[in-house]
């Protein structure tokens, strides 16, 4: 992967994580922390529930972006293929930036609500009550699969590697970059509750998602002219 897609990546999750995470699943972080970290826990205590709570995310969003990858790989044999897929994820990235903007509503039609489904609900219950080091890893596996537009959006930049591993990558890098702002929220409780503030933030991503759209268009352009390009050099020879 080029570097600049991966400071993209970066910079979109991190922006967003503050913005859009917060507010999705910041809940559950102030639920777990309640319920299965007792307030007399040490500090590294405290640090390895919240870490693995998080890694568990991590591994379910890579596991995520594996499968996309894998099927974009699928449709990709040539630099026209390659290029119409680019194309097909840049519009839906921007799409995806102009409904976290609030201007469409473009995810929320695509959104599956597994969170309501009887079997989800139980599991979560159940690993909510629980006291032990692996039940924080397992709420963070749950946590990954709930339905959430950040995740849509880099699923379809997984689909568009084209590769289960960079579709892995692609989505590691997108967990490893909303820890800052999860693993935080209990020292940022006053500033991650500032509408104003989470409102730029979510505005700065959002923006953010659009460019990378575009720049994912571009890309899809220039894989297709380059087949028409090398399709004109063979008939010329």
């Amino acid at each position: 992967m080029e570097t600049v897609n991966i400071i993209s990546i970066i910079s979109i999750a991190f922006l967003g994580s503050f913005g859009h995470c917060i507010g999705m699943c910041g809940g559950i972080v102030l639920a777990y922390s309640t319920i299965k970290i007792q307030p007399q826990s040490s500090k590294v205590s405290k640090t390895k529930a919240h870490l693995l709570y998080s890694f568990g995310r991590v591994f379910t969003y890579s596991i995520l972006g594996a499968i996309f990858g894998g099927l974009g790989g699928v449709v990709t044999f040539n630099n026209t293929a390659n290029g119409t897929l680019l194309i097909v994820a840049g519009i839906a990235m921007v799409l995806a930036g102009l409904s976290l903007m609030g201007k469409i509503k473009f995810l929320t039609l695509i959104e599956h609500s597994i969170s309501s489904s009887p079997f989800y609900k139980n599991a979560f219950k159940q690993v909510l009550n629980s006291k032990s080091n692996i039940s924080f890893f397992i709420l963070g596996m749950l946590n990954g699969l709930l339905p959430c537009g950040f995740v849509y959006f880099f699923a379809i930049t997984a689909a568009s590697t084209a590769s289960p591993l960079y579709g892995a990558f692609v989505m590691a890098i997108f967990g490893l970059s909303t820890i800052p702002a999860m693993f935080s929220l209990g020292f940022l409780t006053s500033l991650s509750n500032s509408t104003s503030f989470r409102n730029m933030m979510m505005s700065l991503s959002s923006f953010a998602v659009i460019l990378y759209g575009i720049h994912t268009l571009y890309n899809g352009y220039d894989y297709i002219n380059r087949a028409d390009k090398t399709l004109t050099e063979c008939h010329t020879k």
